[in-house]
């Protein structure tokens, strides 16, 4: 199934604004986003890309040296997160940092994501 049609302008705007290696990681957790279910949807608040499922399920802030994953309800995702890879001391919010392409880690944030929407479910 092909995301094109899901993917938004502004969402592509934000990404060719920025750095390089930058892009390519913001790039590739898009995909993984739209890849880990059809019923995601992408959005642009806040000056950044959002997925909701039944509300905010997570997003993607980039900076010139990282990209964060983040999640709206991260805190309570802190039990399924074996890796512990979430970071964050917020009230709710939680990210997982990227600097370079290595540290993405497919399966795993797909595991997360899944979990987010679970709890929007709920």
């Amino acid at each position: 199934m092909s995301n094109e049609g899901r993917k938004i302008q502004e969402v592509d705007q934000y990404i060719a604004n920025l750095p390089e290696e930058i892009q390519a990681i913001t790039s590739s957790l898009r995909e993984i986003i739209l890849n880990t279910s059809s019923e995601l949807i992408e959005e642009y608040k806040w000056s950044m890309p959002n997925y909701s499922y039944n509300g905010l399920v997570c997003y993607l802030q980039a900076s010139k040296k990282h990209v964060n994953l983040g999640f709206q309800k991260g805190n309570e995702l802190e039990d399924k997160d074996q890796e512990n890879l979430l970071q964050g001391s917020g009230k709710t919010m939680r990210h997982i940092r990227m600097k370079k392409m290595e540290d993405i880690n497919p399966e795993y944030f797909i595991s997360l994501i899944h979990e987010a929407m679970e709890l929007n479910r709920k």
